[in-house]
């Protein structure tokens, strides 16, 4: 009877630890590369860093393409005085980390062409501008790695992140839209201020512009009345057909102008051939004449004559 109690509490115990294994969160690919920029960030701070002086940061090789930059103020001179020109970012007064610390590094992210792959678009959205960061640690220890992300949070004015490298929407499409990305990644889709090119935001995390290219009209049908530009596959053939034709007629043409050329040329030697045969026959035929010396020429003379002369005096007898 024990050893069954024993074996259904080892059971229970079983059952009861095998969800929380399998319920243990998975750090994302963008998490992943946030707690990355994060050191690179601070290590451009590790050489005593003045305040409110941008620190840019180098990446690894393999993440070309991507910027990162670092920030540290006092939370007081953030909340009084903002900070305008942060590359794209516009801190307004009013801005806050929280938890509260005394002083804050905010971290820069531009990440460039990596945008769709940490950071996908739903199906049938296309990025305009590539992904930009913003988001804030504590600057107690600058040489510390993996910390935890503050809340910064705006609250008279928005934060305005200002894009410059914005591609052109398709045409007659829809209208941009600003995408907000939490730090769980989950994307929120907002209308862009008076300006296409200014996404406003109370909160940080990762901004961008983007487009729903699904919504994009197809191209009017061509008019029945015009023409196709590229024949079918019956026009073609007639085509082909038509010039096989053409071919064939001027080839037998030529072909036929020069068997009537040679019939030509076989009469005219067949009648010159003829003429010199008549001639030799005749000259075979006639009398041949002797020749004989007059004075100082040579004239032919008959051997005999046919008809015999008659002395006139015999007509007289």
């Amino acid at each position: 009877m024990g050893f069954l109690v024993w074996v259904c509490l080892l059971q229970v115990l079983l059952l009861g630890s095998s969800p929380a294994t399998s319920q243990q969160p998975s750090t994302s690919p963008a998490r992943a590369l946030d707690a990355m920029l994060q050191e690179h960030a601070y290590q451009a701070l590790a050489r005593r860093p003045r305040t409110g002086i941008v620190y840019n940061g180098t990446v690894p090789g393999d993440l070309a393409g991507v910027a990162v930059s670092a920030l540290r103020l006092r939370s007081g001179s953030l909340r009084r005085k903002g900070f305008a020109g942060y590359f794209q970012f516009g801190l307004p007064t009013g801005v806050t980390a929280q938890p509260h610390v005394e002083r804050v590094v905010l971290v820069y992210h531009d990440l460039g062409n990596w945008s769709e792959h940490y950071y996908p678009l739903p199906p049938g959205y296309t990025y305009l501008s590539p992904v930009l960061g913003l988001l804030a640690y504590d600057a107690v220890n600058l040489s510390a790695v993996g910390l935890p992300e503050l809340s910064i949070v705006a609250s008279a004015s928005p934060i305005l992140v200002s894009f410059s490298n914005v591609r052109a929407a398709p045409s007659g499409g829809p209208a941009p839209r600003c995408v907000w990305f939490d730090l769980d990644g989950a994307p929120q889709f907002r209308d862009p201020e008076a300006s296409s090119n200014v996404c406003a935001a109370y909160r940080g995390g990762h901004f961008s512009i983007a487009v729903n290219s699904s919504e994009v009209a197809p191209p009017p049908a061509p008019s029945a009345a015009i023409a196709p530009l590229i024949p079918d596959t019956g026009g073609r053939a007639t085509g082909n057909s038509q010039a096989w034709k053409i071919a064939v007629s001027v080839v037998g043409g030529a072909a036929a102008l020069g068997l009537l050329a040679s019939v030509l040329l076989c009469l005219v030697r067949y009648k010159r051939v003829k003429k010199l045969e008549v001639m030799e026959r005749n000259s075979e035929v006639g009398e041949t004449l002797r020749v004989a010396q007059v004075g100082r020429t040579q004239a032919p003379v008959a051997l005999w004559t046919r008809t015999q002369p008659v002395i006139e005096s015999e007509y007289a007898a």
